[in-house]
């Protein structure tokens, strides 16, 4: 079940450096929204808010909600472990477990989340979370293989398998192709368009021409200067942020004029 998320007036700090600044958006279920924006301009930082992977730094810590279906991710009772297996996360670079098969990959943070599971269902699970990847046939006949065997598009896919097996509500994909060659990153692009069917899919991404692909929604992100905090500048359907986005910034950032 894909779900809504509702930001309202977000800050995010690091002890007592402010790093984004008041950021209100909303973001639609079953589809892909793109945050792009300079290096340094917090989005990457915004997208861990999400599921209070930003909390892992210390002085970690937000101001304001973020409502998933209307429940505050930072209410008092609630538990960022809990969080992390509603909102699932696909980092930059690839990270299977390298002491890990294909398969226990598959199923660690499933078992993280749930200790344990028969085989019969544990097989089941492999299977269908790495279909649901479009890894399935590429290394079906080697699920005893480490997964850092694999190339990095593979481990990249099967960082999302490793996603999708603890059936997330959401997922956060932090420049998911940004280490990978071109044909991986198309495969990666496709899989991001066939998974939001099922997922509310957040991406950050340095690539124009992807987040133009893959969004429906774009949301550019700037930054004063540094030192100063990140901040939302404006956000529109992917089409018309693309082709007549109302700040200039957004315009000068899109056209390459800078960042």
């Amino acid at each position: 079940m894909s779900k809504r998320i509702d930001i309202n007036n977000l800050n995010v700090y690091y002890s007592q450096f402010l790093a984004v600044e008041d950021v209100s958006l909303s973001i639609e279920p079953k589809a892909v929204t793109a945050f792009i924006g300079p290096s340094g301009c917090g989005k990457s930082t915004f997208l861990r808010t999400l599921n209070r992977m930003h909390e892992v730094i210390p002085g970690g810590r937000v101001e304001g909600e973020v409502l998933i279906d209307g429940v505050d991710l930072y209410g008092k009772d609630v538990d960022p472990v809990t969080v992390r297996r509603h909102v699932g996360m696909v980092f930059q670079r690839p990270n299977p477990f390298p002491t890990m098969s294909i398969a226990e990959n598959v199923l660690a943070g499933y078992r993280l989340n749930n200790k344990r599971v028969s085989n019969s269902d544990a097989e089941d699970l492999v299977e269908s979370s790495l279909r649901g990847a479009n890894l399935w046939d590429e290394v079906k006949d080697r699920l005893n293989k480490p997964g850092s065997s694999l190339s990095g598009g593979q481990q990249q896919r099967l960082c999302i398998a490793r996603a999708i097996a603890i059936k997330p509500d959401v997922l956060l994909m932090d420049e998911p192709c940004s280490a990978l060659d071109p044909i991986s990153t198309l495969a990666i692009e496709d899989l991001i368009t066939d998974l939001k069917d099922q997922y509310t899919i957040v991406i950050v991404t340095h690539n124009m021409q992807q987040a133009a692909r893959v969004s429906d929604t774009t949301a550019f992100f700037n930054i004063a200067g540094t030192g100063k905090p990140g901040k939302l500048i404006e956000m529109n359907d992917t089409t018309t942020m693309f082709s007549t986005p109302s700040e200039k910034a957004t315009e000068d950032y899109i056209s390459g004029r800078f960042g």
